[in-house]
């Protein structure tokens, strides 16, 4: 954690230099308090719309989970994904997978919701960018996003298509089975035939849908996921004292998420702040002034709900424990 800090403070002095960034910390001696609890609540909708998404495309498999219980999976999932270097998104995946599974849901189940979650994620992303570059009048922004849009569109239903289409299940069956048999020759350790599970997953996987009216329930929950979060970005900024630049508000933001999406920090600290802080200086607000709202939004938006996140880890994991287990620390 101590790296990861420094990490952001480094790229935070990249970008706006010493001087601005003492006087980006005496800015916040000055917050508008009353703007705190607003952007506390509009992440709290944003993580809530997720998992929401996440839910209700696990009912599609016929479990009904208990919102709570994908609320706090949510937390912790991305708690874990924003706090490991490099592997952190595929850990937390595995993380959630195993725990919806801890809680019945199918296995096949369990993984179409997160694939389709993450296709709906991108969806909408390309969507409020596309929205956003067309409030502020930018047309090769409004393009990029619509063909952001149309990408992650056409894959999924490409996708979909595909695994309901018993001659490519069968293909991909062939293809996965050969790659997990090479694998288990090569560390020696032979297993039982992938085929014979991997089968009834993909059946299992193809036979998933929604009606019409719940996918466009799922869509606007993914749009609502990244707009909520904007919102926070927009307290923050009022938090400061400084009027919000509602028109190129979303393409700021959108350009912290993207550059966030890179990977090249934990939970792109440094480069989000850096990126933030630019977009919003570009928009017309001081230096100083843009760096204390990126502090602000981030101390909200990421350091927050990941305390909260690895403290509902812990809390699940010594629920995991049996009575009477003890583990040396």
């Amino acid at each position: 954690m101590t790296v990861a800090l420094a990490v952001g403070l480094v790229g935070a002095l990249i970008a706006a230099g010493q001087s601005s960034l003492v006087h980006s910390v005496t800015t916040l001696g000055h917050l508008d308090w009353a703007w705190l609890p607003l952007a506390v609540a509009a992440e709290a909708a944003s993580m809530a719309a997720f998992a929401r998404t996440q839910r209700r495309l696990i009912r599609a498999g016929g479990t009904n989970l208990h919102l709570g219980s994908v609320m706090a999976i949510t937390y912790a999932g991305n708690a874990i994904s924003v706090s490991l270097p490099l592997a952190g998104p595929e850990t937390a995946t595995g993380f959630i997978y195993r725990s919806y599974s801890r809680l019945g849901v199918d296995p096949a189940v369990a993984g179409w919701a997160l694939a389709m979650s993450g296709g709906f994620s991108s969806l909408a992303f390309a969507l409020v960018l596309a929205g956003g570059a067309l409030a502020s009048g930018s047309t090769s922004g409004m393009t990029l996003g619509l063909v952001g849009a149309a990408i992650s569109l056409l894959l999924t239903v490409t996708v979909l298509t595909a695994l309901r289409s018993s001659g490519a299940r069968r293909r991909l069956n062939w293809l996965v089975a050969h790659v997990i048999a090479a694998s288990r020759k090569l560390v020696g350790r032979p297993g039982p035939e992938a085929a014979d599970a991997l089968d009834p997953f993909l059946d299992r996987v193809a036979s998933l849908r929604l009606p019409r009216l719940q996918y466009a329930e799922v869509m606007v929950l993914a749009v609502w996921n990244w707009l909520a979060d904007c919102l926070c970005l927009a307290f923050s900024i009022r938090a400061i004292g400084v009027n919000v630049p509602w028109q190129g508000l979303v393409l700021a933001y959108g350009a912290g998420m993207a550059a966030a999406s890179f990977g090249l920090t934990p939970g792109g600290l440094g480069v989000v702040e850096a990126v933030l802080s630019a977009s919003l200086v570009a928009l017309g607000i001081k230096g100083q002034s843009a760096l204390a709202a990126v502090l602000v939004y981030r101390l909200v938006s990421f350091w927050l709900v990941m305390t909260v996140g690895w403290a509902v880890v812990a809390i699940l994991t010594r629920a995991r424990v049996p009575k009477g287990e003890h583990h040396d620390p």
